[in-house]
C-alpha cells in the first residue's frame, strides 16, 4: 500500500512473502479437505456393500408356494417382507432364513474367510454374499437398523469423538491463541516505542522503513510463525483420516481414545485362523 501511494517509496515490498503465506494456507486447506474427502469415501464405500435391489416374494398360505415375485429397491424393504436371495447375490437386509440352505460369505463382518452354512431359522446379515444355494429370507431389520448401517454409524461416531490428546490440544489452543495475539500486540508496541524514542538507529534500517512499518513487520512475523490454528487442526484431521482408512481396510476403530491407546499394544490375540488369511489362494 505504501509503495502504491508513494512513488518515492524505497522500502521492501515483500510481495513474495505475501504470496507464499497464501500458498501455504491454501495448501493446508486443500490437504485437509482432501483427507476429509477420502474419509467420506471410505464411509460411502461401506454403504455400497449393501444390495441395491431385492426380490420381494408373495407367498401362499402354506408359506412355501410363491404366488408372485418382483424386484424392488432395497430402500423399500419393510420388516416382515419375504425376500429371495439367489446364489451369488448380496443379502439385501438382516433377516432369518425361512426356506432353503446355503453357505454365506460373512467375511465383510466377521473377517472369517470360510463361508458359514445357513439353514432354516438361521440369521443372515445384510451385505453378506450368498453362496450356491437359494434362500428365502424374512427381513427382521431394515434401513438404519441393519448391522451394516450400525457399522457406518460406528465409524462416523469414531471420527466425531475426541481423543484425549485432542481434548488436551483444544485446551492448550484455547490459551495459546490469546497468548499469541497478546504477544504480537506487545511486540508491536515495543518496537514502535523503540522506534519513536530513537532507540533504533534509523540509518541501519532499509530505505523507506518507518518505525511503524518495522513494528508491523515484527508483529506479522510473530503471528505467522506461531500459527496457532495448526494446533487445533492437526489432531482431529489425523483421527478422521486414520479411522476412515482403517474402516476401508476392514478394521473398525471405536474412537480416537482407542486409536491413541493402540501404541501400547504388546500382544494381539486372534480367535480364528480365518482372520489371518484371505481365503483366496493365488499362484505366485
Amino acid at each position: 500500500m505504501l509503495a502504491a501511494l508513494n512513488p518515492d517509496y524505497m522500502g521492501h515490498v515483500y510481495l513474495e512473502s505475501s504470496v507464499l503465506i497464501l500458498v501455504f494456507v491454501c495448501a493446508g486447506k486443500y490437504i485437509e479437505a482432501k483427507a476429509k474427502a477420502r474419509t467420506s469415501d471410505a464411509v460411502r464405500g461401506l454403504l455400497q456393500l449393501g444390495a441395491k435391489t431385492a426380490v420381494l416374494l408373495k407367498l401362499a398360505e402354506d408359506g412355501q408356494t410363491v404366488i408372485s415375485a418382483r424386484e424392488i429397491p432395497a430402500e423399500l424393504i419393510q420388516v416382515g417382507d419375504i425376500l429371495r436371495v439367489m446364489p451369488g447375490a448380496t443379502v439385501p437386509a438382516d433377516g432369518v432364513v425361512i426356506y432353503g440352505k446355503s453357505s454365506v460369505d460373512e467375511s465383510m463382518i466377521t473377517g472369517e474367510a470360510m463361508p458359514v452354512s445357513k439353514y432354516v431359522n438361521d440369521g443372515v446379515i445384510g451385505g453378506t454374499v450368498n453362496g450356491s444355494g437359494l434362500l428365502h429370507v424374512q427381513a427382521t431389520r431394515v434401513g438404519a437398523d441393519t448391522t451394516l448401517s450400525s457399522i457406518v454409524r460406528l465409524v462416523a461416531a469414531a471420527q466425531a469423538n475426541k481423543a484425549p490428546i485432542q481434548a488436551l490440544a483444544d485446551k492448550i489452543a484455547s490459551w495459546f491463541v490469546p497468548a499469541v495475539v497478546t504477544l504480537a500486540a506487545l511486540t508491536f508496541i515495543t518496537w514502535l516505542l523503540l522506534g519513536l524514542t530513537n532507540h533504533i538507529n534509523t540509518e541501519d534500517l532499509p530505505p523507506g522503513t518507518t518505525p511503524f512499518l518495522l513494528a508491523l513487520l515484527h508483529t506479522v512475523a510473530v503471528l505467522v510463525i506461531a500459527c496457532p490454528c495448526a494446533l487445533g487442526l492437526a489432531t482431529p484431521t489425523a483421527v478422521m483420516v486414520a479411522t476412515g482408512v482403517a474402516a476401508k481396510l476392514g478394521v473398525l476403530i471405536k474412537g480416537g481414545s482407542t486409536l491413541e491407546l493402540a501404541h501400547r499394544t504388546r500382544v494381539v490375540v486372534f480367535d480364528k485362523t480365518g482372520t489371518l488369511t484371505t481365503g483366496k489362494p493365488a499362484v505366485q
